[in-house]
């Protein structure tokens, strides 16, 4: 019997000494003000700080020396463009390829404007559009600081995974008057929690939830109610990072909200921040499970149809009626007419997956992506063990589900104009997203 429990606790140091761990944080918060994002309508430009907001960034390496990294921000979303650039950037200087490198944000309404994301909702100054270019500047170098930090503080770690619940999300849709009460109210309360230790130090904490971060609408810079759950988070954790993943909250806000009460409002936020972070503080008190690697990536992108949108004449008669953001969107069909003959019939759409051993998977999907994903994915692939995020990669539309987009509104049609798109998605758009998750599925298991 002894020998059998040496040989044991043998195999379980082996098995968690296999991972190497990094993590890191930069600042990001603007020295200057700067035009806020999420929000369409006027310019709002930033009065003051409420805190600062970061990126961070997890690294893992595993027994066969493939490096992996998770990164998250404080950012309303990252452009393709963005994306694109980010991705060259750890390729080329820290050999990351690019299905082992997720660039998750937060959707965070309290940000500054960064590149071309949702950049048919503003109408800048000279001044404010020179403001977002040096913001913008700002965070490219600092997302290769974050990476080659996180990198650079590879050390053995011990890795484990559980998942607690947190009541903050309601399904916003179902809060848009009186017609509106019928809809579903689906949400995922579900609050996924992965640790980094090195012996009895706490290095680094993951989290994620599936609500948008607006709670908060006002002048200042912050990171809504997940920036304060990381902040309280590092707070009784001291020493470690605290990293917010979002979830599948395309339909779900932190509710109930204020509007034109900066006080009280952030006070608000400050509590869901706090119900957040009580509920990953009780994960992290009672038993995780190890996560025994390694650590299996894949990638690979669908193409989510679109329906047929309006001919260049009706849109050229409506044009002279319309002002504000509709006008900028119908301006950008006519360029499309003009240039590329047609409007575009499809958006691209990646989806990643990583696997770390049989204890957990992420499936890492891309834009506003609904609940009904979450739920979707997790039932199909195991509720225990399988983590669903969107707001990875570019924050090309939202993303909804065959229920949400045969309910219609603004999560299934409305909103697809303001992301550029000629009309919604064809009834396709569930299982073309299913059938590629599902190949990827099967690349890493």
């Amino acid at each position: 019997m002894r020998w059998f429990l040496l040989v044991f606790l043998g195999f379980m140091n082996a098995a968690s000494a296999a991972w190497q761990a990094g993590v890191a944080k930069v600042d990001i918060t603007p020295k200057e003000p700067v035009p806020l994002a999420g929000y369409g309508g006027k310019t709002r430009l930033s009065q003051r700080v409420e805190h600062p907001i970061w990126l961070k960034a997890l690294a893992l390496r595993d027994d066969t020396g493939a490096t992996s990294v998770l990164v998250t921000a404080d950012l309303v979303g990252l452009s393709a463009k963005m994306v694109s650039r980010i991705a060259r950037q750890a390729l080329e200087k820290h050999k990351i390829p690019r299905e082992r490198l997720i660039l998750n944000t937060s959707h965070n309404h309290s940000c500054p404007v960064t590149e071309d994301v949702l950049w048919l909702y503003y109408e800048f100054t000279p001044e404010e559009a020179a403001m977002k270019d040096r913001y913008t500047a700002m965070v490219y170098a600092k997302y290769d600081e974050v990476i080659g930090t996180a990198i650079a503080n590879l050390a053995p770690a011990e890795l484990a995974f559980e998942q607690g619940l947190a009541g903050v999300a309601v399904n916003r849709r179902r809060s848009r008057g009186a017609e509106s009460r019928a809809m579903g109210g689906q949400v995922d309360q579900d609050v996924p929690v992965i640790t980094v230790r090195s012996g009895n130090e706490l290095r680094g904490l993951v989290f994620g939830y599936s609500c948008h971060t607006t709670a908060l609408g006002g002048l200042s810079i912050n990171g809504d109610y997940a920036g304060f759950a990381q902040l309280e988070l590092e707070k009784s954790f001291p020493g470690s990072v605290a990293m917010f993943v979002q979830n599948c909250g395309g339909d779900a806000n932190p509710l109930p909200r204020i509007r034109g009460k900066d006080m009280e409002a952030t006070q608000l936020a400050g509590m869901y921040g706090h119900i957040l972070a009580e509920a990953v503080r009780q994960v992290v008190a009672a038993k995780m499970i190890p996560l025994t690697g390694p650590l299996k990536a894949a990638m690979g992108e669908t193409k989510l149809s679109l329906k047929e949108g309006l001919p260049l004449e009706e849109l050229k008669q409506r044009l002279p009626n319309l002002t504000g953001m509709p006008k900028r969107e119908f301006e950008h069909f006519v360029r499309q007419y003009e240039t590329l003959g047609s409007l575009p019939d499809h958006v691209p759409y990646p989806v990643q997956v990583w696997n770390l051993g049989p204890e957990l998977t992420f499936i890492a999907l891309t834009g506003e992506t609904v609940v009904d994903y979450s739920l979707k994915f997790k039932g199909s692939h195991g509720w225990n063990n399988t983590w669903v995020f969107g707001y990875n990669n570019d924050l090309l539309s939202y993303v909804p589900s065959l229920r949400v987009l045969r309910e219609g509104g603004y999560e299934g049609i409305t909103g697809m104009y303001e992301y550029g798109h000629r009309a919604s998605y064809t009834e396709t758009v569930e299982d073309q997203i299913t059938r590629q998750v599902e190949e990827l599925l099967g690349k890493v298991r």
